[in-house]
């Protein structure tokens, strides 16, 4: 039995607003040291799959650097590899139509089935589990799901099923449903049967949820398999804090157990020295990667590889990513803070009990949380509210205030 693993990796990530600016949602920093794509080519590895087709499309410099030879995830064999696909002529216009614009690719191999993946959701999944229950029910497609709140549905692909778990109806993001089983974005095919939908249907933006699987529903044998795990999509700001930020609860209370030895997550690490905690500093409920220095307060908060925090500093309920300076007296509260950035000596980010929602992008930006783009830097003193939005590579001395007020956006 051959499979080919094909892990969608293309997405702009628009609702990640500031973190995919420039780069791809599964390139995104995520739990301190991985980035979100790690844990597709982990549970892939982890599951015995090796033959694995990586489509990528916008700005994809980053990760093809992150991924390289495959090695940290033992694609790298003499008989297997990771291969990375981008557009040659034509922008893909649909999850399908990436796949089909690579169909040579899945025609060349001697493969029985293709396992279609997306790259930018968090969980750990034995995927020869769903493979064998697709080959059980004699299916053409098996698509992956999780039971969720119908409040939720109008994110996800959503389908109805008989006792056998075949599925009888499937609606593409309903604006209103009662349904509770959503599609993961995980689908097993039959080789054959997967090149034949690709080809016969000329769809420009053909699309697995809005065409394929519809089609396929109502003339095929289609089947749900449910993944009774822990599963997070982290497309926007708020799930992005709050996943990073479950991944510190109490051995009791956390969801995703990253410390399992017999399902590690694998990544691509910097040779960074070891964390250096100051005689002074507080450390309470964080994550604090390798190359950290830290000599002031961190309070429930992700700390990435090489960021230094001073004396006096104080970081709480914050992911900080890699390589930021917090210098001496800064406050950082309920924010996220990409690469590079330095926040200079009493700066307070994130300050205030005003949560006016960001003027610019309100669908973002209402919790309070505020996030800071790469390479800024945060004048001493400067006091920035919540729900701002900050774009990379900006001097912020240049401001003519030394206030930021909640809701702004500054580019």
């Amino acid at each position: 039995m051959k499979i080919l693993s094909i892990i969608l990796a293309g997405g702009r990530g628009s609702r990640l607003d500031i973190l995919s600016e420039k780069r791809v949602k599964p390139s995104v920093p995520f739990a301190g040291k991985y980035r979100i794509i790690d844990f597709t080519l982990s549970n892939c590895t982890n599951s015995g799959l090796y033959d694995i087709a990586i489509l990528t499309q916008y700005l994809p410099f980053s990760l093809n650097d992150h991924i390289g030879s495959g090695k940290p995830w033992d694609l790298d064999r003499r008989d297997t590899k990771v291969t990375l696909l981008q557009p040659h002529n034509e922008w893909y216009l649909g999850t399908a139509d990436s796949v089909k614009k690579n169909i040579h690719y899945i025609e060349k191999g001697n493969y029985d089935y293709v396992l279609i993946l997306s790259g930018d959701h968090i969980y750990k999944m034995n995927y020869m589990k769903m493979i064998r229950n697709h080959i059980e029910n004699k299916a053409d497609l098996t698509i992956g799901c999780n039971v969720i709140e119908p409040k939720d549905a109008h994110h996800f692909g959503m389908m109805k099923t008989n006792e056998e778990l075949r599925i009888i109806d499937f609606v593409e993001k309903p604006k209103n449903s009662d349904l509770t089983l959503a599609s993961m974005g995980i689908y097993v095919f039959n080789k054959d049967v997967l090149l034949n939908y690709l080809q016969s249907m000329d769809e420009k933006d053909l699309d697995f949820g809005k065409h394929i699987i519809p089609k396929m529903v109502s003339e095929a044998n289609v089947f749900a398999y449910k993944f009774q795990g822990y599963w997070k999509d982290v497309g926007t700001y708020d799930a992005y804090l709050n996943t990073n930020l479950g991944l510190i609860e109490t051995v009791d209370k956390i969801q995703l157990d990253m410390y399992d030895p017999s399902w590690k997550i694998y990544t691509r690490s910097e040779d960074m020295p070891a964390v250096k905690i100051g005689s002074k500093a507080k450390i309470n409920q964080a994550l604090i990667s390798n190359g950290s220095i830290v000599a002031g307060e961190v309070k429930r908060s992700v700390i990435s590889p090489g960021v230094t925090i001073h004396p006096l500093a104080k970081v709480s309920n914050s992911v900080i990513l890699n390589d930021v300076e917090i210098k001496a007296g800064a406050i950082v509260d309920n924010c996220i803070i990409d690469k590079h950035t330095i926040i200079e000596e009493g700066a307070m980010v994130g300050f205030g009990d005003d949560y006016t929602p960001n003027k610019e992008r309100p669908d973002l930006l209402t919790s309070g949380i505020t996030v800071i783009g790469k390479h800024v830097k945060v004048p001493k003193n400067m006091v920035i509210g919540r729900n701002v939005r900050i774009f990379g590579h900006l001097d912020l001395d240049k401001e003519e205030e030394n206030i930021i007020y909640s809701g702004s956006t500054i580019q």
